[in-house]
Parts: C-alpha cells; sequence; structure tokens
C-alpha cells in the first residue's frame, strides 16, 4: 500500500490535477495543445536524449525483454485487429482499432511511474518501450492504413509514407540520437548536460497534466461494447501476456521483467486518437477508449503496483 501512496497515487494525482484545470478553466481552451507540443517536441525528447546518452548499450541486449514486451503487444493487436464484429470494416479502422488495443500510454505516463516506482535504472526498459510502441507499433499501423488508403497497393510508396512519419516523430528520433552519442563513448558537455537536465525533469508532471487536460475534452458518454473491448484488452490482455512472457518464457533481470510488465498494463495513449484524426476516421469510440481505460487504471495499476511491491525485483 506504501507503494500505491508514493508511486501511483502522485501520477493519478497529477491527471486530475489537468482534469480539473481544464473544467475551472485555469488554463484556457488552448492549453492542451501548447501543453501537449512542449512536452513531445521538447522536455520528454530532451529526457530520452539524455538518459539514452549515459547507458551502457554492451550491457543493454536483453532481448528476452525485447520479446516479452512485444509479444504482448502482438497478441493484444491481433485479438482486436481480428475481432469478428469488425472483420468486415476497412483495414484503416481495424488497424486504428488493434493499435488502440495495445497502445500503451509509455512516454506520458509509464516513464514517470516508473521513475517513481524503481528509480533511476528502470529509465532505460521504459526508454525502450516507448521506442517500440511509438515506432515498431505506431509504424506498424500507419503501414497498414497506408496499404488500405492505395488503390494499387506499392510495399515501396509505403513504407516511404511510414519512414517519413517516424523520423518527424521527436519522441523516436530524441533516444535513437542519444543511442548513436552513446557509441562515442564521450560525456555530454556539463553545460549542455545540465540543460537537459533540466528541461526533461520537467516532463513528467507536464505530461501528467496534459492526460488531465485531454481527458477533460473527452467525450463522457457511455462506453458501447467495443470501447470495453479495446480497454480489456489494454489493461487485462496485455499485461497477462507480457507476464507470462517475462517470467516464464523468457529470461531478463527482474527490474527489467517488472518494467515490462507495468509499462504493458497502463492504459491506452494519445496516439490511437491522432491517427484516427489524422486519417478522418471516426475518433469518438478512440477518445472514449483512452477516457475509461485511464479511469480503469487507477484501480489496475494501483494493484499491479502493489503486488510489485510486494515482490521488489531483487
Amino acid at each position: 500500500m506504501n507503494a500505491v501512496i508514493t508511486a501511483a497515487l502522485p501520477v493519478f494525482a497529477l491527471i486530475l490535477t489537468g482534469w480539473l484545470a481544464a473544467r475551472w478553466r485555469i488554463l484556457g481552451s488552448g492549453a492542451t495543445d501548447a501543453l501537449n507540443r512542449y512536452v513531445v517536441y521538447l522536455s520528454l525528447p530532451a529526457l530520452l536524449f539524455r538518459a539514452m546518452t549515459q547507458v551502457d548499450l554492451a550491457h543493454m541486449a536483453h532481448w528476452g525483454f525485447v520479446g516479452a514486451f512485444a509479444g504482448g503487444i502482438a497478441v493484444t493487436f491481433a485479438a482486436a485487429f481480428m475481432d469478428r464484429r469488425g472483420a468486415a470494416r476497412a483495414l484503416t479502422d481495424r488497424s486504428i482499432e488493434g493499435l488502440a488495443a495495445s497502445y500503451a500510454n509509455a512516454g506520458y505516463m509509464g516513464i514517470p511511474l516508473c521513475l517513481a516506482l524503481f528509480g533511476a535504472d528502470s529509465l532505460a526498459p521504459a526508454t525502450f518501450t516507448t521506442l517500440l510502441t511509438a515506432s515498431v507499433l505506431f509504424g506498424f499501423a500507419i503501414a497498414l492504413i497506408e496499404y488500405d488508403r492505395q488503390q494499387t497497393p506499392h510495399l515501396g510508396p509505403t513504407l516511404l509514407r511510414v519512414g517519413r512519419a517516424l523520423m518527424r516523430n521527436p519522441l523516436l528520433a530524441a533516444p535513437v540520437l542519444g543511442m548513436i552519442w552513446s557509441t562515442t563513448g564521450l560525456a555530454l558537455p556539463s553545460g549542455l548536460d545540465r540543460y537537459l537536465d533540466l528541461l526533461g525533469a520537467s516532463a513528467s508532471p507536464c505530461a501528467l497534466v496534459t492526460i488531465g487536460l485531454f481527458l477533460a475534452q473527452t467525450e463522457t458518454s457511455a462506453a458501447g461494447r467495443g470501447v470495453l473491448k479495446l480497454v480489456a484488452g489494454k489493461l487485462l490482455l496485455q499485461p497477462l501476456v507480457t507476464a507470462l512472457l517475462a517470467f516464464q518464457v523468457f529470461s531478463m533481470p527482474p527490474l527489467w521483467a517488472w518494467t515490462a510488465v507495468l509499462m504493458s498494463a497502463l492504459p491506452i495513449g494519445t496516439g490511437p486518437f491522432m491517427l484516427a484524426q489524422m486519417y478522418g476516421r471516426d475518433a469518438r469510440a478512440t477518445s472514449r477508449a483512452i477516457l475509461v481505460s485511464t479511469v480503469g487504471s487507477i484501480l489496475t495499476v494501483s494493484l499491479l503496483v502493489a503486488w510489485i511491491s510486494a515482490h521488489p525485483p531483487a
């Protein structure tokens, strides 16, 4: 219970702060977009870049971690994508649903939660989950959508569009550049390191407040059966599959295993909603799924945090 109070409660309290700020109109109607841009283009990239410059890549080749986390994503995505209810629907809509069921809020919510629960040692695996979510999973969904949109699908143009979309994503570019820097063996200049430290320190609180601002603007009408299936896939199926793979199939340090499970148990991030809007699809179900999963995660994530605290990684 102490871990829930010290780690999970502050995270959800910051989300509530953003929600109240929007409801009470403290920050104004443009605050969500402005703060979101600040997090995506400035503070979170600074945090991810600095974190990856400080890791020893030779001791981070935990392919079991990648297999466990990616396996949880794959099973959950496939379950939503192949749902018989949507079997006759367009590939684009099914891809967005698969993304929504498996897209963890890794950058905005996961990194702050891991830092609070596990400390700085969890930043490297947490960053890898962000890369897998924001690049591999997001890129796969975009590839399916672009394939569906072309009257005569061609692999080359599709991959080019996906590559351009990923290169414009600062949450992918920043950690990749950080890893490249780490291969040089050079430390960042002290002034630059301090600048990135200060800028990155604002990522967690600003990201969590931004979630609250977004949720306050999300429609609150009753969630349909389709929305509940997406939420169940995200909050229950994905962490269960990931836990099975992390502890029974693959080998990795306990801290990495618990980080994989915790990150997979997070609610749905905003990526599927943004993708639905980008391609002109109905985003109401996606936004409701984000809201319901975030509210539901107050219980599920808190229970998981309590379980982890009772079985701390060695």
